[in-house]
């Protein structure tokens, strides 16, 4: 299925320009307990990507690192004691989630602890969340992985294989039948949709997709690379690249010049990518945030020479899209509102 593609993870793509911090290693400390199950409980194995995890009893404590793992989570009808984003949006305990964690937090019903970002988890407020269960990002590594397993069975997972992962964690928390409902209606919404785009994609076939915070540096989304792309594809649409570009290129985040955008004059459609989430410690209200990784974007594009002298810039056929999204959310939830805005902006052309 179409989102099962994958891509290299998204804290080293060079497209999340308004992180704060680098992805780095946690130490494990010699002070964490170790997990101590009830040992009267039913002790199960689940594979992940860092191999397997003994989970026992039916864990009631979860703390998600990425809100790619969040949101399979609320699918599933669970709620969560720690979470810890992407992007530094917010700095302190989620005692308001509805604004303070983008596109999911009015969704939320707990006073989640920030246990810090995805990629370096804070390993004293995991611990103040007492969490039986950590669910985690697969580029934590080695050695973030013992960390988090002293503290509670870790499981980590590849970031766009929302299959895999839905159903594994509804494996070990008993919620197999919505796992496979969800997935079912997200592959139902996007053969309507696919049905739904039938008409543009027959008159305006050809789209060329591009990600940046500024055009300071810009990038080419692919299939390949990640579920933005994927998605537009699985609609139909026949993605554009310069004419030089390797298949092997086309494996992950391709960097491209400015003089390379007019070799891609063929596309009838664009859609740019807005990245810029340098927002920290402000409201991560789903309006404002998609305003805000828009805004430098679509100035910088509309003062482009070059971008200005493509034949869909002068039909005024160019959308932006929030990246976050596609990027951060790639399963159920993010698939709808993605498909909701490729909608709400595209199909009018078909009026």
């Amino acid at each position: 299925m179409i989102w099962q593609k994958s891509m290299q993870r998204w804290c080293i793509t060079g497209l999340m320009t308004g992180v704060i911090g680098a992805c780095g290693a946690i130490a494990p400390s010699r002070d964490l307990p170790s997990p101590s199950p009830n040992a009267t409980a039913d002790c199960r194995t689940f594979d992940h990507s860092m191999g397997q995890t003994e989970v026992c009893g039916q864990p009631e404590r979860i703390v998600v690192l990425g809100p790619n793992l969040l949101e399979l989570l609320l699918v599933l009808e669970e709620q969560p004691v720690g979470f810890a984003d992407h992007i530094l949006f917010h700095t302190r305990d989620y005692d308001n989630p509805a604004v303070q964690i983008p596109y999911l937090g009015d969704r939320i019903t707990t006073h989640p602890v920030n246990v810090g970002l995805n990629y370096t988890p804070n390993l004293e407020a995991l611990l103040r969340s007492q969490p039986d269960l950590i669910l985690g990002p697969s580029h934590l590594g080695s050695e973030q992985y013992a960390a988090l397993s002293q503290i509670a069975p870790t499981l980590l997972f590849d970031w766009f294989e929302t299959e895999t992962n839905l159903r594994t964690i509804a494996a070990v928390l008993d919620r197999a039948a919505q796992a496979e409902t969800a997935l079912t209606q997200m592959q139902q919404t996007v053969d309507q949709a696919r049905q739904r785009f039938a008409p543009l994609v027959a008159s305006h076939p050809r789209v060329l997709m591009l990600s940046s915070t500024d055009m300071t540096e810009v990038r080419l989304f692919t299939p390949q690379e990640n579920y933005c792309a994927a998605l537009v594809e699985d609609l139909g649409f026949q993605l554009v690249y310069p004419p030089d570009m390797t298949p092997d290129q086309l494996q992950s985040s391709v960097p491209i010049s400015l003089e390379q955008i007019p070799q891609m004059n063929q596309a009838d459609l664009v859609l740019l990518f807005g990245v810029d989430f340098a927002v920290a410690g402000h409201s991560a209200d789903a309006n404002r945030l998609q305003q805000h990784q828009l805004t430098r974007f679509q100035q910088a594009w509309e003062k482009s020479a070059i971008a200005q002298s493509l034949d869909a810039s002068q039909s005024e056929q160019v959308y932006f899209i929030p990246a976050y999204l596609c990027l951060g959310l790639p399963g159920p939830i993010g698939t709808e509102l993605y498909l909701e805005e490729l909608r709400e902006q595209l199909l009018p052309l078909e009026k």
